[in-house]
């Protein structure tokens, strides 16, 4: 491709975004506007997706938030000014900040929250987020459609809320941090009803950018608010774009018509960002919050054996696969918080050695003295990442004795025969919506949910001490026995294989600041304090 000098390049961008930005988004002369790629939804109501988030994130305000750029994340007021939790860790006392509007210029007060989180709850919803509040008073009965109510849910006056939990559980705050449990007007959404969230005008949250636009599959277009609690966004218009593939983005990106390159969106062009003399000062990174791994099904023969998961540990070199797949961008990780989290302590566990020799003796011991079958099981149509990483790892598993047989198979299948317990072995990445690592250790780790993903995990012990930390209240306490019950999953048990943490990449258009990498596992994340020259 023909290199661009510096002051064509930016003709070029001035070009494209002038006649870009006519066609999409409305421009006028002289706004600040910063253009992204953007991911398609059938809905930007966060009660009802997990696929979506940056409307939501853009739209809509949480009553507590993860603050930009803390490191490691902390969670600060957002609508709820403070909170008083009781001793017993049950209550949570919220008083919300005063003079906050929404949109349509309604006021936001206790109302509204009690509104929202009992829309969640209630059956006819179906919302994709109950778990954020099912531990309230009520809340499995009000989900199960044998209450009206929520007990739990309290408006105790304009700008204070109750909300009471039916046994202390300590990620509860974490929980409110995320998009699903974004804030609604009662007024604005209840006569909506299931239109909410289908079309601009049909979408209202108090948060620092309007939806103006929502045209399906094609951009969304989000107006500054000027009215804004936390101040006014530095950014006059935020466009999403639709974009259908990595190398349309690239191309997009360097005329000038997208501004933040995500590498997440066009991994394929991490090697053409990081070598190009133009473009390998202009990515920032940090680490995606979560965890690059291989299941190994604890209750299928070979993997019913430890001895056999832990030859498989050392039978993977897990650099190789991160210098060969992800190009070298990430951290090993040996444990079960990934690299970001709250609790994440490298210095507390083992390295997962790399040693085939000693691999193949423990198959020996483990009553394998020729070697055993197994199956890596991939997804059609799903990233090229995982088919790489089964064929490097069937072939560096030969060595210790393991014949891999990679199986291919539809998303319907690989689905239905995981939550049965009938997958054997398969590479995955998991990603964090909360800032606790209770979302890791009982989506993996504990009774069905484990079983579910065809991990199985069967140590009775240590999922009794997975739902004891979920009720813990010393912060402290809690988060070191975390970090010891890692080592019994990843070390004495060898449940499961992580592999390591990726970084998260973005190219950025020299006239973007104000830049900051989410601390999560999303792509999406809020632009209110970003800014473009």
């Amino acid at each position: 491709m023909r290199k661009l000098s510096w002051r064509g390049w930016r003709r070029g961008v001035l070009l494209a975004a002038a006649v870009g930005l006519l066609a999409v988004g409305g421009a006028m002369a002289g706004e600040k506007v910063l253009t992204i790629a953007g991911f398609d939804t059938d809905t930007v109501d966060p009660q009802m997706t997990t696929a979506e988030y940056f409307v939501p994130l853009n739209v809509f305000d949480r009553l507590v938030q993860v603050e930009p750029g803390s490191n490691p994340p902390r969670l600060v007021p957002m609508l709820a000014e403070s909170w008083e939790i009781s001793e017993d860790g049950k209550v949570f006392t919220f008083h919300l900040r005063k003079g906050v509007k929404f949109h349509n210029g309604d006021d936001f007060t206790a109302e509204d929250v009690a509104y929202t989180i009992n829309r969640l709850l209630d059956p006819a919803t179906k919302s994709v987020q109950t778990d954020l509040f099912d531990t309230l008073v009520g809340a499995r009965e009000r989900l199960e459609g044998k209450a009206d109510a929520v007990p739990g849910i309290e408006v105790l006056d304009a700008m204070t809320i109750r909300l009471t939990l039916r046994e202390p559980y300590a990620p509860f705050l974490a929980a409110l941090a995320t998009p699903g449990a974004s804030i609604f007007s009662k007024k604005f959404t209840e006569p909506r009803s299931e239109k909410f969230g289908l079309a601009a005008e049909d979408t209202c949250g108090t948060g620092p950018f309007v939806l103006k636009e929502y045209a399906l599959k094609d951009h969304f277009t989000l107006d500054a608010n000027t009215e804004y609690w936390g101040g006014r966004p530095k950014l006059d218009k935020l466009i999403a774009r639709i974009v259908p593939d990595a190398e349309t983005l690239r191309m997009m990106f360097l005329t000038g018509e997208i501004d933040v390159f995500d590498c997440d969106q066009g991994f394929s062009q991490i090697p053409f960002f990081m070598q190009d003399p133009q473009w390998k000062d202009h990515i920032q990174k940090g680490p995606r919050v979560g965890i690059v791994y291989i299941a190994m099904n604890n209750q299928m023969k070979p993997f019913d054996n430890p001895k056999v998961r832990q030859a498989f540990q050392m039978a993977v070199d897990r650099q190789k696969i991160l210098d060969t797949v992800y190009f070298g961008n990430g951290t090993l990780v040996n444990g079960v918080i990934p690299r970001g989290l709250v609790g994440y302590n490298p210095a507390a566990l083992p390295e997962i050695e790399y040693n085939p020799a000693k691999a193949k003796e423990l198959l020996k011991e483990a009553g394998y003295p020729d070697g055993c079958d197994i199956v890596l099981t991939q997804v059609t149509g799903w990233s090229n990442r995982w088919v790489q990483i089964n064929e490097l790892v069937q072939q560096m598993v030969k060595a210790a004795g393991f014949n891999a047989t990679l199986e291919a198979v539809d998303s319907a299948t690989y689905y239905a025969r995981r939550k049965e317990g009938k997958v054997m072995a398969y590479p995955q990445i998991w990603s964090l919506d909360s800032n606790d690592p209770d979302g890791t250790f009982y989506a993996f780790f504990f009774k069905n949910y484990s079983f579910a993903r065809s991990i199985a995990y069967n140590n009775e012990a240590a999922m009794n001490k997975i739902e004891e930390l979920r009720f813990m209240a010393d912060p402290v306490k809690r988060l070191a026995e975390y970090n010891a019950l890692e080592k019994t999953i990843v070390h004495d048990d060898a449940a499961w294989l992580p592999l390591f943490s990726v970084d998260h990449l973005y190219v950025l258009n020299p006239r973007v600041k104000n830049f900051v990498v989410p601390w999560n596992g999303w792509s999406d994340m809020s632009y209110h304090l970003m800014d473009v020259e």
